[in-house]
């Protein structure tokens, strides 16, 4: 048997000895292949997809991740963390994610034993192993299972997985929550989370594919592909995108010529995330 295929059966003996599960569902790659899997190997009504609404998580993901989430027919609720709410999120300190993730699945713990499901699983993967990553221990703390990670699988592998699904995800962009665009110790706000998601999407509707937009007070530092730089460098594109980024608040709009790139603001740590 191939290696993958070896590692999807132990994903489906993970997810059967785990009985009925809760899955902290956010429509990205990783939580959707692990929904479908799910539904798949479990059942319908064993399986409850908790999506949570924050103010980190753009407009358009939200409405997607439902989307998905009713063409796969699983049964989805939505809960709401308010990690603003608490200042050590707010203050953002290099663990940041650590308090958000405390909050968050805290939250979707507590949905799934009001509805008798045994078990909270995240979508951390294989890969998430050597990544800078201080909200994976709150999970642990929270007795969080990760059914991807423990089966071995890959990013690329998931990708693999979803397109033999048919799953829509297979080539989604990496996505992080909106927080990660705002520099450690920068407060987060509301107000600041929303204008890096309206900045984001000015270059959504340019048609640029892989993006950030990170927020240094009132200058945006643009990161795209590498591949997309010289199209956003022409002089059309660039006066627009311009414009369009200063109208949402920014003073100044500079581009990283490095590219898009994971986590480019834990480079000060000495980590990637």
């Amino acid at each position: 048997m191939p290696p993958l295929d070896d590692k999807e059966q132990k994903l489906h003996a993970i997810l059967k000895a785990c009985g009925r599960v809760a899955i902290g569902f956010s429509g990205g790659v990783d939580s959707t292949l692990l929904l479908r899997v799910a539904l798949d190997v479990l059942g319908k009504t064993n399986v409850l997809a908790v999506l949570a609404d924050t103010p980190s998580l753009p407009r358009k993901e939200y409405a997607e991740a439902m989307r998905l989430a009713d063409s796969m027919d699983a049964v989805c609720v939505v809960v709401f963390p308010d990690e603003l709410s608490d200042p050590n999120y707010v203050a953002n300190p290099a663990n940041r994610c650590y308090f958000c993730k405390k909050c968050l699945f805290a939250r979707i713990a507590k949905v799934a034993r009001e509805n008798g499901f045994a078990c909270v699983l995240d979508g951390n993967n294989a890969d998430d192993n050597g990544d800078y990553r201080p909200g994976r221990r709150a999970a642990l703390e929270l007795g969080v299972k990760s059914p991807l990670m423990d089966a071995g699988l890959t990013k690329a592998e998931i990708r693999e997985l979803s397109a033999r699904a048919g799953l829509p995800t297979a080539n989604k962009p990496a996505m992080a929550c909106l927080a990660s665009r705002i520099p450690y110790g920068t407060a987060v706000t509301a107000g600041v989370l929303a204008q890096v998601e309206r900045a984001e999407e000015v270059l959504r509707q340019a048609g640029f594919v892989q993006f950030r937009v990170r927020h240094h007070g009132d200058i945006a530092r643009i990161e795209v592909a590498v591949a997309e730089l010289p199209r956003l460098i022409a002089d059309e594109v660039r006066e627009k995108v311009v414009c369009d980024v200063k109208a949402e608040g920014y003073r100044y709009v500079t581009l990283d010529l490095q590219g898009y790139r994971m986590g480019s603001l834990n480079e000060r740590l000495g980590e990637r995330r």
